[in-house]
């Protein structure tokens, strides 16, 4: 009898396996055309006006003013409405912190100086209440990067829907997190004079020589470490130099963590020395070194330019203006709205940069195809092109307008919902008798 059970049991378990995948395969399937829009595709096609977009197996099919329904698609009707690709996020630490006041719900930063082991990817929350806050703004994909010491391990590159980490990743390992040491100073405090007990200059420069000298040895082990495991498989591992050997082949992108001339230009030169595939991520100060950047073709991932200056004889408007700087000299960037609970801004970060003078298909394509580029994705998503996954965004108007609302979203040729925590709770409050 207790066989019998046993069988059936096993019988059932293997039928609810076989009955989900079908439902999973089912709904990766499912088409969709989106009607008469206004398609914002940012390739070489441009806009097209009263055209349609159709989605099967999670990619766009095709995108044009006639084509061809599937048999079975969803129509979705957009008369009136605008589509734009979905926009990346291309820094912050969604999925990694909730509440930051609270230190069980922040999982971006750890203890040590050199992690590059370390995945941000294995400590995703899939079930943060800010993720579908911020994919209902237009947000489809987003960096969650770890932080804290000289090397803080390994950022993932997010699609802001999914039930696990894995169904999410889009790149489990989108590039190590490298803060060059710096002698620090140049933030600009509004006051004056030397802090009472800081480190004389000269004390500051031998400590950050040595923190450079350190982090090249390390670079230079890990090169060792690749020929000799090369040479003989048996070699034993290392966890820490295992990480570090797609960096110093050039495999994998190190992200340069910079704000002040001083420091990119440290970090630039650093990066070319020990030859990295390198972009600059901060930029405070990127337009100051602009020729350098476009000279040595380095983009740069910047911190939100909604911020006030951070020196005493900066401008208001210093950062607003940032954008289009970058963009007169030539140097590619990408917006960002870096802190977890406003990633749902960056629309607005590109609208801002739009007010100070950067054009509006720069900022549409600062939030899509540039991140989705200096990423190394641009062959997947960043623009309404055939074969890209399907990330869609359907408006009542402009993508970067606060007025706008997002009607239809599509993550990985998925519909997703638009329900959030603030809309349960507008609707549990105005529904209250």
């Amino acid at each position: 009898m207790a066989n019998l059970l046993k069988r059936y049991t096993i019988i059932l378990a293997s039928m609810a396996v076989i009955a989900a995948a079908f439902f999973v395969s089912a709904a990766d399937n499912r088409a969709y055309v989106i009607q008469n829009a206004k398609v914002y595709t940012l390739s070489s096609a441009g806009t097209l006006d009263r055209a349609s977009v159709v989605v099967v197996d999670g990619k766009i099919t095709q995108v044009g003013k006639t084509v061809k329904v599937p048999a079975g698609a969803q129509i979705i009707k957009a008369d009136g409405l605008e589509v734009y690709p979905g926009m990346v996020n291309a820094w912050g630490n969604i999925g990694l912190t909730e509440i930051p006041s609270v230190d069980v719900m922040v999982d971006s930063t750890d203890l040590g100086t050199y992690k590059p082991q370390l995945l941000a990817f294995s400590a995703i929350h899939p079930a943060s209440e800010l993720i579908p806050v911020a994919r209902v703004n237009g947000i489809t994909a987003a960096i969650s990067a770890p932080s804290g010491g000289i090397i803080a391990g390994q950022a993932v590159l997010l699609h802001l829907d999914g039930w696990t980490a894995d169904e999410m990743a889009i790149l489990k390992s989108a590039g190590m997190v490298i803060t060059l040491p710096s002698m620090g100073g140049g933030r600009g405090g509004r006051g004056g004079g030397a802090t009472p007990g800081a480190p004389q200059p000269a004390d500051a420069a031998r400590a950050q020589q040595q923190q450079i000298n350190e982090l090249s040895e390390l670079l230079e082990k890990a090169r060792h470490y690749a020929k000799a495991r090369e040479a003989n498989p048996a070699t034993e591992r290392d966890r820490q130099l295992d990480a570090l050997v797609p960096v110093v082949n050039g495999q994998m992108t190190a992200f340069m963590q910079a704000q002040t001339a001083r420091d990119i230009r440290n970090a630039v030169e650093f990066a070319k020395k020990e030859k990295l595939k390198f972009v600059i991520q901060g930029g405070r100060d990127a337009n100051k070194v602009a020729d350098l950047l476009k000279k040595e073709n380095v983009p740069v991932i910047l911190d939100s330019i909604i911020a006030l200056p951070t020196r005493q004889d900066d401008p208001y408007d210093a950062r607003f203006t940032l954008p289009k700087e970058l963009a007169a000299a030539g140097v590619q960037f990408a917006l960002t709205s870096p802190s977890a609970s406003d990633v749902r801004s960056l629309p607005y970060a590109a609208g801002f940069a739009q007010a100070y003078r950067l054009s509006h298909e720069e900022a549409l394509k600062a939030v899509t195809l540039y991140p989705a580029q200096i990423l190394g994705v641009a062959d997947k998503i960043g623009t309404i092109e055939p074969g890209k996954i399907a990330d869609l965004v359907v408006t009542d108007g402009d993508l970067l307008e606060i007025k706008t609302q997002v009607k239809n979203l599509l993550i990985a040729g998925k519909e997703v919902t638009l329900e959030t925590k603030h809309t349960l709770l507008y609707k549990k409050y105005m529904d209250r008798k």
